[in-house]
């Protein structure tokens, strides 16, 4: 006995759809991510920023040099010192919101084209820029539209890597009038259509969990209409928000790593980065406070790799010393425990551990986000993978397997 024709072609033309919906709902991971953003309240911000970052971070990596070679090694710490010296900061997003304050219409407005002037001069180093605009909310959403106009205006048009931080979201229609937004400044200013894209700020309950239990951030998302670029974690707001004391608040209490969680599933396999977020402890003071605050900083950047999360913000020229040098740590160790498997994957090879398709996957992306921050070379791969070039790398990221 078999199942009638047109059962079958019935079955086909349901997962047909169904496949079609999963592709456009969830079109794969997007590459690129930067390590950090660093945040920068936009009254204070010149086109010199990245170097005076730099040399303040080269400063008091020279300063600290013991307790920095402690947390990651001297060779780390050379790599390190290279990074502050060519390239310090990856992405830049000028304030507008908590850092920036209430400062009168006239004073905004003429820092907002200032900003938009300091975003289009940047160097091509600072691949991802832009600003975090007030809330749209009711009091707030006539001074963050005229701010994010002014800011284009002052740039010109739309600066290369340009994306604008919403705060305040808790509720995914505001991501409709985000949306809204970039269509209405699109067609008033001449712009391509698409060439404005946001992050959504996710620093309250209600932007994890909506009234009805839903996801708001899963929706969010897919109500974006493909312009949201990012997740950006809100460590003190959301932290508040939850009723948690301030001397327990920190990216590492369980209701930010119950709200990451969910960032990090809702976002998945939809091109949408995660980004943890800040501490609000900056390496200044005496040689043990700034000692405490770096080594403070490397664990919990450390963490935030470990956990998944592969940028967070930094709102210190010191954190970039520790930013980079737990990147690197934690990619060069990366390195040593995946290169070998890789090896015996591309080898068929057995051992204790055989991989499938997918943990190749996994092995091949996180070399390959260690080779694009600068934690290694290409030869330190091939050194134990031989065959391991970035162009076999890549095949087996897409799950492509190479033919050898």
């Amino acid at each position: 006995m078999t199942l009638p024709p047109e059962y079958l072609a019935a079955v086909t033309v349901r997962l047909r759809d169904v496949d079609a919906e999963l592709a456009r709902d969830y079109p794969g991971d997007r590459h690129g991510q930067p390590v950090h953003t660093a945040y920068v309240c936009a009254a204070d911000a010149g086109k010199d920023l990245p170097h005076e970052w730099g040399a303040a971070a080269a400063e008091l990596a020279d300063r600290h040099a013991g307790v920095l070679t402690e947390l990651g090694g001297a060779d780390v710490l050379a790599r390190v010192r290279d990074t502050l010296a060519q390239r310090p900061i990856q992405d830049l997003r000028l304030d507008f919101e908590d850092g920036y304050g209430t400062r009168g219409d006239e004073a905004e407005d003429r820092d907002a084209l200032r900003a938009g002037q300091v975003l289009a001069a940047l160097p091509a180093e600072v691949f991802s820029r832009g600003i975090r605009i007030k809330g749209l909310t009711g009091a707030e959403h006539r001074r963050a539209i005229g701010t994010l106009e002014r800011v284009l205006e002052g740039a010109g048009g739309v600066p290369h890597g340009f994306v604008f931080t919403v705060p305040k979201i808790r509720a995914a229609e505001q991501v409709d009038i985000a949306v809204g937004l970039c269509e209405a400044l699109e067609s008033a200013h001449g712009l391509p259509s698409g060439a404005l894209r946001f992050e959504l700020q996710i620093e309250s309950p209600q932007a994890v969990v909506a009234a009805d239990g839903s996801a708001t951030v899963a929706r969010a998302i897919h109500r974006a209409a493909g312009r949201c670029s990012g997740l950006h974690y809100g460590t003190y707001d959301y932290s508040a928000a939850c009723g948690i004391a301030p001397q327990f608040q920190s990216l590492e209490h369980p209701v930010a790593d119950h709200a990451k969680a969910v960032m990090q599933a809702a976002a998945a396999q939809t091109g949408v980065w995660v980004c943890d977020g800040s501490t609000q402890v900056a390496p200044v003071g005496t040689d043990a406070e700034v000692a405490a605050a770096v080594s403070r900083h490397f664990r919990l950047v450390t963490r935030s790799l470990e956990h998944g999360y592969y940028q967070g913000w930094d709102m210190h020229p010191g954190h970039l010393v520790t930013r980079w040098l737990a990147t690197f740590a934690f990619f060069r160790g990366a390195l040593a425990a995946a290169a070998p498997r890789i090896d015996r994957y591309l080898r068929r090879r057995g051992g204790a551990v055989v991989d499938e398709p997918a943990t190749a996957q996994a092995l091949a992306t996180v070399v390959l986000r260690g080779l694009d921050c600068g934690a290694f070379e290409p030869d330190d791969v091939t050194a134990t993978a031989p065959a391991a070039t970035v162009d076999v790398l890549t095949q087996l990221r897409e799950r492509k397997l190479p033919t050898l």
